[in-house]
């Protein structure tokens, strides 16, 4: 039996304590005379497989601090599901990912300001990826040093990325001092979110240091039900935790901050959305808005393995680095170092399809270990890897409802390779990826590939793909900043049509980045904050 009560009345409500939510939380109440209240449905981050670097490999492939959502059947990937590991703590996807610092290409946020997004080119961004970065190791105009989320270079980096870097220069990819600097293209040693040999979360960052203000409630096991609305504003949040239904009260604004595949959901299961969707469930309509939940756009990685016969310089399976492990968790346990500290994913590379480009279209990311369907396949033995990820995909999918029960995942459709210009553009940076893991750098560590393939053969490579390509894990776009019918929320990321309703998350980006999403999720975060703070400030 469940009780429904006024829990109590909050100035400002956040759904979603992960990248952007627990920024948002943060930085509104830095002012006491503020009330937050941030909802998370996940737990608390307490495991040590966050905090240690290396425990994302069990988180990933798992339902660990992992929501390990599906897609549905998709043509393009030969009928396969794709997988969709997506943070269910506080932290939210920044508590599970392989913590590489990326921001993107400055003309990803200059194409925004061109779609009529006023205040979100690359020069007007900038400042807020600098507010929030304590960067350790890069002090210039592109860098912050005082910020809460700390960004580092690897600091037990395998030799094996030498080598990668070396055969990368022989394939015409050189050195980039700093690919969040003045220039993107090129190879490098990942920057990662670690702050004295731990994972640097969102939750980390910005919200445990935090937790001790009054002004201040964090509700962990809260699943939202839906925005309550009178009229055309958002007057509070019904949500569930445990067998428990409350009603919270907002007296200025809700913040949507659930991601790009929960902030849809929750729009649309409180009668905001496609008018043929809601009406497919049941739902009253209190809002039209078709864009919810179209546009959805994610990187789609391919990723090619070699084993090898090397076990000081790669991870594997077998006793001998099982008995290293055991030393090195122990050392980390101790002194917060050693091979406990690697994101797995150490080295990599922007780089075009083709010279006439702008911009680089592909990255690469190098991984001293063996990695097959996201980790969800143990092979024994060592090996090293290299993901190849289609940057600016031209598909576009859908997020829609699969059931009014809010705690049911979504109907995810990312439509992989529904434009056959994305396979062709991953075919063409497969032979790079080959050209480079093939080079001579790498062949003191090469054996055999884990999937034979003749690259020659380039009906085998397309089957090849679509028979393992899948996400990059970076799904942006379902509830997109704009001003055209398909949009959801304005430059102010207030939801169109419904006052005191906002969205901040990788969801409001009206196009995909040139890389990885958790670094621009925490820069919207800081946006958002300071848009909220100045909306409070004008009355």
């Amino acid at each position: 039996m469940t009780t429904e009560h006024i829990n109590s009345t909050f100035d400002y409500i956040v759904i979603g304590g992960g990248s952007a939510g627990c920024v948002i939380a943060s930085r509104l109440s830095e002012d006491p005379a503020i009330s937050v209240c941030l909802l998370e449905a996940g737990g608390a981050d307490t495991s040590v497989l966050i905090h240690a670097p290396v425990g994302m490999v069990a988180m990933l492939p798992t339902r660990i601090n992992n929501w390990a959502f599906q897609t549905v059947p998709q043509q393009g990937l030969n009928g396969r599901r794709g997988y969709q590991p997506r943070g269910k703590t506080l932290g939210g996807s920044s508590s599970i990912n392989a913590m590489l610092y990326v921001r993107g290409h400055r003309q990803d946020y200059d194409q925004w300001a061109a779609l009529g997004n006023k205040g979100w080119s690359y020069d007007e961004v900038l400042p807020y990826f600098i507010k929030s970065e304590q960067n350790h190791s890069l002090n210039d105009d592109y860098h912050g040093q005082h910020g809460p989320l700390s960004v580092t270079e690897v600091t037990c980096p395998s030799a094996l990325n030498a080598a990668f870097l070396q055969a990368a220069k022989l394939n015409g990819i050189g050195r980039t001092p700093d690919y969040n600097g003045v220039e993107q293209e090129g190879a490098f040693m990942y920057q990662v979110t670690q702050r004295n040999g731990e994972r640097c979360s969102a939750a980390k960052a910005f919200l445990t240091p935090n937790l001790d203000r009054r002004n201040l409630k964090v509700l962990t096991g809260a699943t939202v039900e839906r925005i309550l609305l009178e009229g055309a504003r958002a007057t509070g949040v019904q949500l569930r935790q445990g067998s428990e239904r409350i009603v919270l009260k907002v007296r200025h604004e809700v913040v949507l901050s659930a991601g790009s595949f929960g902030s849809p959901q929750v729009l649309m299961l409180s009668g905001i959305g496609p008018r043929h969707e809601l009406q497919k469930h049941g739902i009253k309509v209190a809002h039209e808005l078709p864009g919810v939940g179209q546009n959805l756009q994610d990187h789609i990685d391919y990723v090619f393995t070699y084993r090898s016969r090397n076990k000081s310089e790669t991870f594997g399976f077998s006793p001998t680095f099982s008995w290293k492990m055991l030393k090195a968790m122990a050392q980390w346990k101790r002194e917060r170092k050693g091979l406990v500290t690697s994101p797995f994913a150490e080295s990599g590379a922007f780089f075009k399809s083709h010279p006439a480009l702008e911009m680089p279209d592909l990255q690469l990311i190098f991984v001293p270990a063996i990695v097959d369907d996201h980790a969800r396949k143990m092979r024994p033995g060592h090996g090293f890897s290299c993901h190849l990820t289609l940057l600016r995909p031209k598909s576009r999918g859908t997020v829609s409802l699969a059931s009014t029960d809010p705690s049911a995942a979504p109907l995810i459709d990312p439509c992989f390779f529904s434009e056959p210009q994305d396979l062709e553009v991953l075919m063409r940076g497969a032979d790079i990826q080959r050209a480079i893991l093939d080079a001579s750098p790498l062949a003191p560590y090469r054996g055999k590939p884990l999937y034979p393939l003749a690259q020659q053969d380039r009906q085998a490579v397309e089957q090849d793909i679509r028979n393992r390509a899948d996400t990059q894990y970076h799904p942006v776009g379902t509830c997109k900043m704009g001003h055209d019918p398909l949009a959801v929320v304005d430059d102010q990321l207030r939801v169109h049509g419904i006052a005191g309703l906002r969205v901040a998350d990788a969801s409001i980006m009206p196009t995909l980045i040139g890389g990885n999403t958790n670094a621009p999720s925490i820069m919207i975060g800081e946006k958002a904050a300071d848009l909220l703070l100045r909306s409070r400030q004008e009355g």
